[in-house]
């Protein structure tokens, strides 16, 4: 749950010159802060069986919010040291670490040749599959989501509120997009999705964008969400999680705000509904999920937005995106534990402890199994039957 009463005590400059909410929730960056006691896990009766299949140790997340990607058979991971890791995903051997000499904050993305990862002051890595370092650039500032990589250009989102192209092969810099932001937003991992020639993000005031990868236009701009209130922190309604791109549609939540779901190509609104997260959308073959910032977790019909049915039995614990794994959808929470769900009902049918520190963003599917990073740097592979 979002700590309203403090979240002003956190308020830092950026770079931009507007303010940032700062520390509003640890839950971002994958702590346990909240405004109310954590949820007492409860006992149920099992409907599957949730097995470690390897671990390894990739190196301590600190304060950022590291999430490990999958390519070709292998998992590249990323760690606040400056650490770069390629993994097997079947056994957990670590193929290679690189360590870039800088501290990191972001990543990694790949497109199964490149692998790219961010820095807190702004500085873009490049290294190839082999391990060897290809190229750095920098951009305006603090880099807290991961970049993406799409048609051979790497799209990165600045803590300013910026998004810059830049060249695949060699990180120069292709086009830059911005817009101006108002006095107070959420400073939190502010994720990009890119398909079909084009990137998607959302901004603050409750703004959806589509950005042209060839030259950073503006192909169409929709609003989720309208500032309300009277003050400052009362209007906050940004789009912090990456949008969720799906065939024709995209998709995504405001803190504060509304979830919503529109054409992909043209912006035109599909359907909307009050939601507030600060965590990204995702989905299964039917439903889409969202935790909202009280850790609830809501099953959407991907048509309608209706709700298909909600659990609330895990408040307080930070719990992560959720992903799909055969018929259960995955969590993580704030103590390591991973939660397995009935795609059809949100009962809980597993769960399975990891090192015991959070776990910092959204498991990542692998076949029957999930991937998850925690703060203290441990990589599980679990598998669910």
């Amino acid at each position: 749950m979002i700590l309203r009463a403090v979240v002003l005590t956190g308020v830092l400059l950026s770079a931009a010159g507007c303010q940032t909410v700062g520390n509003y929730y640890d839950r971002a960056f994958g702590g346990s802060a909240s405004a109310v006691k954590p949820a007492e896990l409860q006992n149920f009766k099992p409907h599957a069986t949730a097995s470690l299949m390897w671990q390894t140790t990739v190196g301590a997340a600190d304060k950022f919010a590291f999430v490990p990607v999958i390519s070709a058979g292998s998992i590249y991971a990323a760690n606040a040291a400056g650490d770069v890791l390629k993994i097997d995903a079947a056994s957990g051997k670590i193929d290679w670490r690189l360590n870039t000499k800088v501290r990191l904050s972001a990543g990694p993305a790949t497109d199964g040749r490149t692998i790219v990862v961010g820095t807190p002051r702004g500085g873009v890595i490049a290294v190839d599959a082999s391990g060897k370092a290809l190229w750095k650039a920098q951009i305006s500032g603090e880099i807290l989501s991961a970049p993406v990589i799409s048609d051979g250009v790497v799209a990165v989102r600045s803590g300013d509120g910026r998004i810059f192209g830049l060249a695949a092969q060699d990180g120069k810099r292709r086009w830059l997009y911005q817009r101006a932001l108002p006095p107070l937003t959420v400073r939190a991992p502010i994720g990009l999705t890119a398909v079909a020639g084009g990137v998607f993000s959302g901004f603050a005031g409750g703004k959806l964008v589509a950005v042209l990868l060839k030259n950073g236009g503006l192909a169409w701009e929709a609003t989720i969400s309208v500032p309300r209130g009277s003050t400052e922190l009362e209007r906050m309604v940004d789009i912090v999680g990456a949008p969720l791109v799906e065939e024709r549609v995209v998709c995504a939540v405001a803190y504060q705000g509304r979830a919503g779901c529109f054409d992909a190509a043209r912006g035109t609104q599909i359907w909307i509904r009050d939601l507030s997260s600060t965590l990204p959308l995702t989905a299964d073959r039917k439903y889409i999920y969202a935790v909202d910032d009280k850790d609830r977790i809501h099953a959407l019909d991907k048509t309608t937005g209706a709700s298909i049915w909600k659990q609330d039995k895990l408040a307080g614990r930070g719990v992560t995106s959720a992903v799909a794994v055969t018929e259960f959808v995955a969590v993580g929470d704030y103590q390591g534990f991973v939660h397995f769900l009935n795609r059809s009902d949100g009962e809980f049918a597993a769960r399975i402890a990891t090192d015991g520190s959070a776990i910092l963003r959204q498991p990542v599917r692998a076949g029957e199994a999930v991937i998850v990073q925690t703060r203290n740097g441990g990589l599980f592979s679990i598998a669910i039957r």
